[in-house]
């Protein structure tokens, strides 16, 4: 199978690249001539010049592949624009391109977020049919991109994945919790998390390559992907911990009202460097956020796939991958 993957020089798409390269897959990547490739170019992948948001580019990157693995998104944008560029309208105009330039396409899968979502209830699972709530604008601009690629679906065979933080090895986002609790330090932002899930990058890819391989699949179908085992802050704290082998000496809280102070501070800086930057009032948002969970059974049931790795066990793979490559 020959197998267009967006997003490759980064997290997750580096890792789906990785897995479909290992088992016999041919792969393209569509990357930034910016974009760091030396990961990709030891997997032996072909690299298609490009972006999501320059849509002159992508007719010749969907052309002759079997599928589509669509993990390109911005997670941090310098205003609402930047995000509706590249979630929204670039989503939108890679799937047009597909149902335009390859009308044999066996499948596209489209990563979405379980952040549009938004937040839920004690011990609630919320259903993949519940009504989109999200509470920040990279939610919102997930939510569009991802209704823009199901209007599609009469036209283009589209499975839809939607994923909540991911971590592991080679990511950026969740090392900073990792180093912090380095340190002995477990720091709730706003108090932190009650209930929320969260997926190893491993088992995350392989959930997109289930995606492509799984041809029996409606069209349209919508599937939440993680680890099946709601936690707290403060358990996730405790397994870094123990992963890391260090004590956690302190877990200060830090009030919502201060946050939102602190994040008008980093907002200003990022107007002055024009910048953008991850802790934004929207953030905050999300950081009140008390329940995070969903339901996995259609997931099982339709998709076919299932978490293979506790968070206790990534923890450590993680962990280990961090100090082997002189991170921390």
């Amino acid at each position: 199978m020959k197998v267009l993957v967006t997003g490759a020089s980064g997290f997750l798409g580096s890792h789906v690249a990785e897995r479909l390269r290992a088992r016999g897959d041919s792969v393209r990547c569509l990357v930034r001539k910016s974009s760091n490739t030396k990961f990709l170019d030891k997997l032996g992948v072909e690299l298609a010049y490009g972006a999501i948001d320059q849509h002159d580019t992508l007719p010749e990157a969907v052309k002759g592949v079997d599928a589509i693995i669509h993990c390109a998104g911005l997670v941090k944008a310098r205003d609402a624009e930047e995000f509706d560029a590249v979630n929204h309208k670039g989503s939108e105009a890679l799937a047009l391109a597909a149902v335009e330039h390859n009308p044999t396409l066996q499948r596209f899968v489209h990563i979405s977020t379980a952040a549009l979502m938004g937040p839920g209830e004690p011990g609630q699972k919320r259903a993949r049919d519940a009504e989109p709530n999200p509470v920040t604008e990279y939610g919102r601009s997930k939510l569009r991109g991802e209704r823009a690629v199901l209007a599609l679906k009469d036209k283009l065979p589209i499975t839809v994945l939607r994923p909540p933080a991911i971590y592991g090895p080679r990511d950026n986002e969740m090392f900073a919790f990792f180093q912090m609790v380095s340190y002995g330090l477990a720091i709730k932002m706003g108090g932190g998390f009650d209930e929320m899930v969260v997926v190893f990058g491993e088992d995350c890819a392989d959930a997109c390559i289930r995606a492509i391989d799984n041809q029996s699949i409606p069209s349209g179908s919508t599937f939440f992907v993680h680890d099946g085992e709601p936690r707290s802050f403060d358990a996730m704290a405790d397994a870094i911990a123990r992963s890391l082998e260090v004590e956690l000496w302190a877990r200060p809280v830090v009030p919502i009202p201060v946050l939102r102070v602190a994040a008008r501070f980093s907002e200003a800086f990022g107007k002055a460097t024009n910048k953008a930057m991850m802790f934004t009032q929207d953030k905050v948002n999300e950081l009140a956020i008390k329940h995070f969970d969903f339901d996995l059974s259609a997931t099982r049931d339709e998709l076919g796939w299932s978490p293979k790795v506790t968070f206790a066990d990534g923890a450590k793979v993680t962990a280990k991958w961090y100090r082997d490559n002189g991170w921390m």
